[in-house]
């Protein structure tokens, strides 16, 4: 007797996919704001008490000053061109570069 295979037509649905596309992409949003927080932290800090000493009444010139420098000390190390070799691990636990 001649057995005959037929197609049975897969349904199975891929639904981990889509969440994992997701996730890989937030994680590197994460990873982007992470970075950008790290050079522009201090300026940010100084900007907000600055919003925050307005709010309240007081006087905000020194966290604007403050902002100021911190911008043009990240202006200038921005313009330093950097290679994969500064990014070893002896120069980023010593915190040479």
């Amino acid at each position: 007797m001649k057995q005959k295979f037929i197609a049975v037509k897969k349904s199975v649905r891929e639904a981990g996919q889509g969440m994992t596309e997701y996730l890989i992409v937030v994680a590197l949003i994460a990873i982007s704001a992470i970075a950008v927080f790290s050079f522009f932290g201090q300026t940010m800090r100084h900007q907000v008490a600055g919003i925050a000493a307005e709010l309240s009444g007081t006087d905000s010139g020194t966290n604007v000053s403050n902002a100021k420098g911190t911008a043009s000390d990240a202006n200038s190390k921005g313009t330093v061109q950097k290679s994969m070799g500064d990014y070893s691990s002896a120069n980023v636990l010593n915190g040479t570069k």
